[in-house]
Formats: C-alpha cells, structure tokens, sequence
C-alpha cells in the first residue's frame, strides 16, 4: 500500500490517482486547447493521447501538470498528435514536460503546405548505399538484412516542378559529435535512452538540415524552432504564431529557467571566430549549424569561409 492509500484509510478519505487527477485537470483545460486546435483535430482526442503518454511514462508523472499543459498546447498549434506516429512526443526533464516533434511530424508539416515532399531513411551494415552530391546529386539505398546499429542517415527533399532534389547524408560519427557539442542534459538527452530513440534522432538531425532549403510554412517554421529549443534543453511556448524560448532546464530541479526571443543566438561575429579556430571540417561543419537564426546571407557566408579552409 502506498503513503497516500495508508494516508486516505487514515483519515477515511478515498485516494485518487496520479493518472485521475491528471484527466481532471485535463477535461478543465480542454476549451483552451480547442480554441488552439485547427480545424482537422480534435480536442478530446487530444486529451486521450496526453492521458496515455501520461499513464504509460512513469517519469512524465512526476512533471508539473501546468508543463505537462504546456506541451501540448504547443502541440496543438503545430497541429501535432504527441505519441501517435512518431509526430511529437512529451518528454519529462525532472519536474518539467518539453514537447519535441519528431522527424515524422516535420515530414507531414512539409507534405501539408503541397509544395515540397521530404524524406529519411536508415543505412545499416550490409546495405547497398552509394549517393553523390553536388550538380547532379542522386541517393541509391538498396537494404540488407543486417539489423544491427546504423552507419548513416539521409534526408532527401524535392520542390515541387523542380529538377533536383535536395540530399544531405551524415554518417553515425557525425550524429553522435552533433548529439554531444549540443546536448544540455547529457543523460537525460531522449536519444540515449535507446538506439532506436537515437535513430530517430539521427534522422531528425538530417531532415532539418534539408528542411532549410524547403519552402515553410509558419507551423514548420515553429515547429522547426521549437525542435532546435528542445534538443537543446529549452522549453519554448507559442502566442500568437510567435514562439518565445526559453533559456533552458535547470540541472538540479528540472525546472525551465528564463525566456529569449526566438532569434538569438551567437552572432555573425561569433560563429565566423569559431569556424577559423576548428580542427576539421566536420567541427566547422557544426558551428555552422547553429547558424540557423542569421540571415541567409550570412549563412552562405559562413558557408564559403568552410569551403574556403576545407576545399572539397
């Protein structure tokens, strides 16, 4: 018998569960969210799939309902199901829920707009993989058995009416130099949790490097920030079509601390001194990265000064 059941046939109360009080204050907050819904959800069914994440993810039973809330009402606005799918997921932090949308959820956003598709897929040991980039990039993959760990990850998008695609492939090395130079909450990081967690964050990582070059909507663009926010340990809220993050999960409570504007960052500045001082191509390849909220003249900016260092 648990303290709060010893507790209740103390004083003749009748406990109620975490998972009870939860779908209380969930059917409280189910006018707000339909209010934030479009029009193809549905806010009961949301509210059945945040009960399941709930009741099935012991560790999201120890977060805040009000962040728990929080999540997804971002989800909500993104018009993502948390859970089904591979859309979203909520993923606790301690006493705080972060909402991450999945690689799958970016896909649809893309398919949603009717101008672009974009795809992902997984190579493992074994597999017939070849691609080349450049003027004329192509990507053969032809699957084995072998369902071991992977060795790379390929995202691929193509533009409505136009000629190429667009192809950006990263090797397992890469993945897990990107995961660490970027991870605020070390273990507690989703992606360590299990190697199929780790491949879905792996082709997430190379989706968002080909969704830059895709036309966007503003709910891919929100999603897209609020994806970059929670990989980085930072929780971030939508108003108004405006995404506000926040400056990241405390170590020690779990708690999100502070708010930014979605465009900081390091500057120009910055990012071109960090990219003069990397070691390898791949280093410089990062930094450039994070370069996400410039201007995309500054992008290819910072992007001719690798070339430049490390010809092709």
């Amino acid at each position: 018998m648990t303290v709060a059941n010893l507790k209740a046939a103390a004083t003749g109360q009748v406990a109620v569960s975490p998972v009870a009080k939860f779908s209380s204050f969930l059917d409280k907050l189910k006018p707000q969210l339909a209010l934030a819904l479009p029009k193809h959800m549905n806010a009961d069914r949301m509210a059945r799939l945040a009960l399941t994440a709930f009741s099935t993810t012991p560790a999201l039973q120890q977060c805040t309902p009000q962040s728990i809330a929080g999540c997804i009402m971002t989800a909500a606005q993104l018009g993502l199901e948390p859970g089904i799918g591979g859309q979203g997921y909520l993923i606790p932090y301690k006493t705080t829920c972060t909402f991450v949308p999945g690689w799958k959820g970016l896909v649809d956003l893309v398919a949603r707009s009717g101008r672009a598709t974009v795809w992902t897929g997984v190579v493992f040991e074994g597999d017939d993989f070849d691609y080349q980039l450049g003027d004329a990039p192509f990507c053969r993959h032809k699957p084995g058995d072998n369902e071991g760990k992977f060795t790379h990850v390929y995202a691929i998008g193509r533009v409505k009416d136009a000629q190429m695609p667009v192809i950006e492939v990263w090797t397992r090395a890469k993945v897990e130099k990107h995961l660490k130079q970027f991870n605020k909450v070390g273990d507690r990081h989703y992606a360590k949790a299990s190697e199929s967690n780790f491949e879905m964050y792996a082709r997430k990582v190379a989706l968002l490097q080909v969704l830059k070059y895709m036309p966007s909507s503003i709910e891919l663009h929100n999603a897209v920030t609020v994806s970059h926010a929670a990989e980085e340990g930072r929780g971030a809220v939508i108003e108004a079509d405006v995404v506000t993050v926040q400056e990241g999960v405390d170590e020690d409570t779990g708690e999100i601390k502070g708010a930014s504007t979605q465009d900081s960052g390091p500057t120009y500045a910055q990012l071109a001194d960090q990219i003069n001082k990397a070691t390898s191509r791949d280093t410089a390849d990062l930094v450039l990265d994070t370069a996400r909220h410039l201007p995309a003249d500054q992008q290819k900016d910072l992007a001719a000064l690798i070339d430049g260092k490390y010809p092709v």
